[in-house]
């Protein structure tokens, strides 16, 4: 070899090439590296992603019949088609309990298993004097009516309790430390006339837990009943272009401790709430955001969730409030320092006393600012915004009032 036909002063080329490359495992219906039409087909693509450190798993276009959740895995990206790709939560049954079942056991007998599949997702529920208990798991196996599940249930479900089995779980999952993860191009859909209402904190289209940095992109969640998309303890959460529509409860549920969520351009509608902050929800933001016809608040922030923005979002129908900051139980536990820029905030209120924006309590230092606050003629928002007496420190600037009764109001606790 004549090393003088090398260009030797090029040495553009040699850095060391240590980033990998993520392979790219498509699932489809008829077509793809893996096929098949439900749930257990995208858990095999997830999990042997997950052996490799992580990839792209791939959906193609399709309605995918969830029996079970899909749980992620670090590092893993969950791609749709767009609106041609749907996971479905296939329809539920709630069956009692008619042996008691303790901490230690792995099975349950119901009354019907009719309903129940080997490898379905299943919830158990049981109603003691200290509230509502929870277990969450998968069936192994079906005995008539003894149902096996993948591991003991560690909590008492006795039919002194009200001991049930369900076949509620959420469409998209992951706990504890499951970190770095994508979801794009896809629709969530919850089939909410053929499954039992749940509450957002143990379940929803999407339900995450003590989990980071995730994105979401071009998401939709709809139909679910329950919240739309709920996280707790979750920090650096991403949506952008995404939508909840239609929930029984929460549309997006930012929940206890979740730290920096982003919202962009989102919207939320149909919902009970357009977007609910839990409890120690900071340094978020929501921007260029859509809250719109929710049956009780566009937006609720409560307890210590402080230092958020909301910026260039309209706020428009929601029946109880627009925009609620709820009363805390001491001013240590109080929104404080949250600010509202640039929105616009119209015929809210109506279902109750017409307020656009409601600030309750021992809140403190909230920005009101360049805000368009309206009613478009059809008297459903009366007051613009509502302040009690015991918040301190809110600042109402360069705010446009448009056909209201009462611009602002203040001291309405006791009036």
């Amino acid at each position: 070899m004549d090393l003088r036909s090398f260009n030797m002063s090029d040495f553009s080329t040699n850095r060391p090439m240590t980033e990998r490359r993520e392979m790219v495992l498509t699932v489809g219906q008829g077509e793809g590296d893996l096929q098949g039409s439900d749930d257990r087909v995208l858990q095999a693509g997830a999990d042997y992603l997950h052996r490799l450190g992580g990839g792209i798993l791939q959906i193609l276009p399709g309605i995918y019949t969830m029996r079970n959740v899909l749980y992620l895995h670090p590092n893993l990206t969950v791609r749709g088609s767009g609106s041609a790709t749907v996971l479905k939560k296939a329809a539920g049954v709630v069956i009692p309990l008619v042996r008691d079942s303790d901490w230690y056991e792995a099975r349950v007998e119901v009354e019907d298993a009719r309903g129940f599949g080997v490898g379905c997702g299943v919830m158990l529920r049981s109603y003691g004097k200290s509230g509502m208990t929870v277990v969450k798991d998968t069936v192994t196996a079906i005995e008539g009516r003894v149902i096996s599940l993948s591991k003991r249930v560690y909590k008492n479900m006795w039919l002194d309790e009200r001991a049930t089995l369900a076949t509620i779980f959420p469409i998209l999952t992951a706990e504890e430390g499951v970190c770095d993860v994508a979801i794009e191009n896809i629709i969530l859909d919850g089939n909410k006339e053929e499954n039992e209402e749940i509450n957002g904190n143990y379940s929803g289209a999407v339900f995450l837990q003590r989990c980071h940095r995730y994105t979401f992109r071009n998401v939709m969640a709809r139909n679910y009943n329950g919240d739309g998309f709920s996280f707790q303890v979750c920090d650096d959460f991403v949506f952008e272009n995404c939508v909840s529509e239609n929930n029984a409860n929460l549309g997006f549920h930012p929940g206890s401790g979740s730290q920096r969520p982003q919202f962009l351009n989102c919207r939320s509608t149909g919902n009970s709430q357009g977007i609910f902050f839990c409890w120690g929800v900071s340094d978020g933001i929501a921007e260029d955001c859509a809250c719109l016809d929710n049956r009780d608040f566009g937006i609720s922030i409560g307890h210590r969730d402080t230092d958020n923005r909301i910026v260039n979002c309209e706020i428009v129908g929601n029946h109880k409030v627009g925009i609620l900051f709820r009363a805390p139980l001491s001013e240590f536990r109080g929104a404080h320092r949250n600010a509202i820029h640039s929105c616009v905030i119209r015929d809210n209120g109506f279902a109750e006393n017409g307020y656009g924006i409601e600030i309750r309590g021992t809140t403190y230092d909230v920005e009101i600012r360049d805000n368009r606050i309206e009613d478009s003629g059809g008297e459903k928002q009366k007051v613009g915004i509502a302040i009690e007496r015991e918040a301190r420190g809110t600042v109402i600037e360069g705010n446009t009032f448009v056909n209201m009764a009462s611009d602002v109001v203040h001291a309405c606790a006791g009036e």
